[in-house]
């Protein structure tokens, strides 16, 4: 004698659908490079250092990519909108 086996049930959810998930906010666009750093003073930017802390939306200048903006920090790791691209480099931690 066989045992019959159920199907399992979808949770009602269309993989193919392109409307994103219900719950989360809309995201706004990301600015470009150009946006974020016009009508900056070069005095508002801070040198790159591994050694310094970083936190989003900070101004940075990089002796090999030049003037860019922190898009995003987390504990050891920025990333950081430059002209040429986003760069991901490392910074001191929190304490």
């Amino acid at each position: 004698m066989s045992m019959k086996r159920t199907k399992q049930r979808s949770s009602g959810k269309s993989r193919d659908t392109d409307e994103g998930d219900f719950w989360t906010k809309p995201s706004a666009p990301e600015k470009s490079w150009e946006e974020q750093i016009e009508g900056k003073a070069d005095s508002e930017f801070v040198p790159y250092a591994l050694s310094t802390q970083f936190v989003k939306g900070q101004l940075v200048t990089h002796p090999k990519f030049g003037k860019g903006v922190v898009v995003s920090a987390d504990s050891s790791k920025v990333e950081i909108l430059f002209q040429e691209g986003k760069k991901k480099l490392g910074h001191a931690q929190a304490s």
